[in-house]
């Protein structure tokens, strides 16, 4: 069994309220692009969805998760940037069901431990990521589990930076430590 994530990044085609599928040569708003993911998990076993609305189309974040939350993980990364304000913004509107945490995005270690205990207390999935200029050191690993991620998102694995985390988690696993204090 093979399954997919989506990591959109909606921004790139949202222009003037309209949402742009160039390679589909069509366009609409918010509803017409929850159509097409709606279609996608229909015909493909995709059980992730990241940033499919522009960042501010909060509304749209809306009918997206009631349209597609019960059967995907709705994640919001762009539109939460690890704030704990962003997120709890999101709770209030019924906006997504996951959150990407980036601790070098919001911060300090507390501010992004205050952002990951939010999400949890709201049942939100929580997955620790990586950002551009990472290097070969494993803090993120242990950070995902320190702070009882679900998910860790650091990349394919074709770069050392990325094996170096994907390795450690094997490790801690083979040792029994994946183990957090809530």
């Amino acid at each position: 069994d093979v399954s997919f994530a989506l990591d959109v990044a909606a921004s790139q085609f949202y222009h003037h309220g309209t949402y742009h599928l160039k390679g589909e040569k069509k366009e609409g708003d918010a509803d017409f692009l929850i159509r097409f993911y709606e279609n996608l998990a229909k015909n493909y076993p995709l059980f992730s969805l990241e940033d499919g609305l522009f960042e501010k189309d909060w509304k749209g974040w809306q009918r997206l998760t009631q349209a597609l939350g019960s059967d995907l993980q709705i994640v919001g990364d762009d539109l939460f940037v690890t704030q704990e304000h962003h997120l709890q913004k999101g709770i209030e509107q019924g906006v997504a069901n996951s959150i990407i945490i980036k601790p070098n995005q919001v911060g300090t270690l507390k501010e992004t431990l205050r952002t990951t205990s939010l999400a949890h207390r709201h049942g939100y999935g929580t997955i620790m990521s990586h950002r551009s200029g990472e290097t070969e050191d494993t803090s993120l690993a242990e950070l995902a589990i320190a702070f009882g991620c679900q998910q860790i998102k650091a990349g394919g694995l074709c770069r050392s930076e990325r094996v170096a985390k994907y390795n450690h988690l094997l490790r801690l696993e083979h040792n029994n430590q994946l183990t957090y204090v809530s």
